[in-house]
């Protein structure tokens, strides 16, 4: 039984919210909070396996209270947001930096036509996120280790740069996705495609809190649009985000792939396909297999491939399935990550540049 506190400052919503995750069998409510002070206390007397929270709240905001209860108390926390506004979205994660493991849309009222399938992504996340492993966040993990060097041999076979990075993640991905982008220097020489798995309504939102620290601008992709260096394009809900000739983004309604859309899987078949060894390729954590053997297929044309560590993954599903695979070239914590990704694309441009001459 997934024993889940319920915080909200609304008590037609708690009661709402309560119901829906009590009609599964799977789920009991042992509380609810109407602001983050009673979360807090709560999760210390209670201990929930889950909390699923609000963001705007009295007293003390959705904010606090996870950064809070992730330095003293860790529980998973599932943000839940009534708003659609992509500002008042972005505000949501900040509660994901602060540590909460994912986000869901505030389901549909009865007799709205989206009631049941955004009910069953409630009930799905806060299931999933019950076993997720979080660690307490204060004080800071000790710094990670330098990442390994890039073997000589994979800059001699390459004739030209890296012509484009391909990013994908699923469930704990867009904060390591916000250290990776934060960390680009605004004249990095390749564009940055990113596939990130999220309940629809949330993108926009995401790329705007993404563009608050991004080294690089940050934008949702647009069909049919030219790629320039130094620049992230981030899939829209509902599209996958592929490339069929390059240096131009193809939008495609989906037909979802591994139970995703926008999927990984297809981003990656279609870098594999169009840049061969001139690019890169990051799988970061979250459920399920979306984009591994595609990895693989990235790899063996001769891209560079990095998927996140077990140690640092919130979830290791699909980087985990790339070690299986063997698909990665680096298995790597974020910051190692950011520092292989810097170094081989500036490594592959100056070589590039030697070829040329």
């Amino acid at each position: 039984m997934i024993k889940v506190l319920v915080v909200d400052d609304l008590p037609v919503v708690r009661a709402f919210l309560s119901h829906l995750l009590d009609a599964d069998p799977e789920i009991r409510v042992i509380g609810t909070a109407c602001d983050g002070r009673e979360a807090i206390e709560a999760v210390r007397d209670k201990r929930p396996d889950v909390v699923t929270m609000d963001v705007h709240m009295p007293n003390m905001d959705g904010f606090e209270a996870t950064r809070i209860i992730m330095e003293t108390n860790p529980v998973p926390i599932v943000i839940v947001s009534g708003s659609a506004d992509p500002q008042e979205v972005s505000m949501t994660f900040r509660a994901v930096e602060a540590g909460a493991v994912a986000f869901v849309a505030r389901p549909s009222g009865m007799g709205h036509p989206e009631h049941g399938k955004t009910v069953q992504e409630l009930l799905r996340t806060v299931r999933a996120m019950s076993g997720v492993r979080v660690v307490r966040r204060w004080p800071r993990p000790a710094r990670e280790a330098g990442s390994p060097g890039l073997p000589d041999q994979a800059l001699r076979r390459e004739t030209s740069g890296i012509g484009v990075v391909a990013i994908g993640a699923s469930t704990g991905g867009p904060v390591v996705i916000q250290r990776i982008l934060a960390a680009l220097p605004r004249d990095f020489p390749a564009p940055v495609l990113i596939v990130q798995h999220m309940a629809t309504g949330f993108t926009s939102g995401f790329v705007e809190w993404l563009a608050r620290s991004s080294g690089i601008p940050v934008k949702l992709a647009v069909h049919d649009e030219p790629l320039h260096p130094g620049c992230a394009y981030v899939a829209p809900d509902g599209f996958d985000l592929e490339v069929e000739r390059e240096g131009w983004i193809t939008l495609r309604k989906g037909d979802p792939r591994n139970g995703h859309c926008p999927s990984v899987s297809r981003l990656f078949r279609s870098v594999s396909q169009v840049y061969g060894g001139n690019a890169a390729g990051i799988l970061l954590t979250g459920m399920g297999k979306d984009g591994a053997e595609e990895l693989l297929q990235m790899k063996e044309q001769g891209a560079v491939t990095m998927a996140q560590d077990k140690e640092s993954s919130i979830v290791y599903g699909m980087p985990g399935e790339a070690e299986r695979l063997n698909a990665a070239t680096y298995l790597l914590p974020p910051d190692a990550i950011i520092r292989v990704l810097k170094r081989v694309v500036s490594e592959r441009q100056e070589y590039a540049g030697q070829v040329t001459r």
